[in-house]
């Protein structure tokens, strides 16, 4: 009877910290980072162009214009993914638009919000393109598991990130 008491009061115990992190974390945030041997006009043009995202993010099924501004800032973008078998379609939302310089991204994806932020710098012909990334969450138990995945999400986004570099520098 004692190992029970013992077992369930650490099962209780992992719960509360578990569901603790929700109230605790209420962002997830990284950073991620790719240097390329290219001028920043061309990487940024390349980086934005919607024709060529599925060499870079290769679960990206269908890309879909529904609203596209003049200043791209406030252009909507519907974009569709596998992930492990299983379709996730998510809206795209440009927050900022500067030329060359950043482009503010919002995605909502089925209980994901996540804001990327890219910023193009170039130094003696190198660009380096920096995402700082947050994601939230509008379900409390997604919110908990989040930071928990923190490590996940930056791979990711650093793949995406390498596999740009290798798609614009065969260019």
């Amino acid at each position: 009877m004692k190992v029970i008491k013992i077992i369930l009061g650490i099962i209780i115990a992992f719960s509360l910290a578990f569901f603790a992190t929700g109230l605790i974390v209420k962002e997830t945030t990284y950073t991620a980072e790719v240097s390329l041997k290219k001028p920043v006009k061309e990487v940024f043009k390349e980086f934005n162009d919607a024709g060529n995202i599925k060499n870079w993010i290769p679960e990206i099924k269908s890309f879909e214009v529904v609203n596209e501004n003049v200043g791209k800032t406030g252009s909507v973008y519907k974009i569709v993914v596998m992930a492990e078998d299983q379709e996730i379609t998510m809206t795209e939302k440009v927050m900022a638009f500067v030329p060359n310089e950043k482009i503010t991204l919002f995605f909502d994806a089925e209980n994901m919000l996540k804001k990327d932020d890219y910023v193009f710098t170039e130094k003696n012909g190198v660009t380096t393109i920096t995402l700082n990334a947050s994601c939230q969450s509008e379900s409390y138990v997604m919110a908990c598991m989040f930071p928990y995945f923190k490590g996940t999400f930056k791979e990711q986004d650093q793949a995406y990130l390498n596999n740009f570099k290798a798609y614009i520098e065969k260019k």
